[in-house]
């Protein structure tokens, strides 16, 4: 059954050298088997923490209007800060009050902040309360 096994988390990209460089060297993911040829004509594979992602390698991407993806990290304050050093930039979204970095604070106490890939997918860090 799915909910006894391993999830594998999908992306798309219509370019595969510029999503291996942020999803690798940005935000710090391994690629698995490159010298194996897993970055095959169709995916570009990462291990995520133990998650299998799958950057899918399409024409063109039509980004949704939701997070494709996410992470739960324990300080998102010094991660936002690492990253916007790597030169990621942190979406503002003018429903939500986030503070000077982008994140919002949830009513429970949450803490999240929004990015895009090079794709324009979205993605998030999320700390919990």
């Amino acid at each position: 059954m799915p909910g006894n096994s391993k999830l594998i988390a999908f992306a798309a990209t219509a370019n595969p050298a510029r999503a291996l460089t942020f999803y690798h060297e940005t935000l710090g993911l391994k690629p698995l088997g490159l010298r194996l040829r897993e970055d095959t004509p169709f995916a570009i594979v990462f291990d995520a923490n133990g998650t299998t992602l799958r950057v899918q390698k399409v024409e063109s991407v039509a980004p949704p209007m939701y997070t494709v993806l996410g992470w739960e990290v324990a300080d998102i304050t010094t991660t936002v800060q690492d990253l916007t050093r790597r030169g990621v930039v942190f979406e503002r979204f003018d429903n939500l009050q986030q503070d000077e970095q982008g994140i919002w604070t949830t009513p429970d106490g949450a803490r999240i902040a929004w990015f895009k890939d090079p794709d324009r997918n979205t993605l998030s860090l999320t700390q919990s309360a």
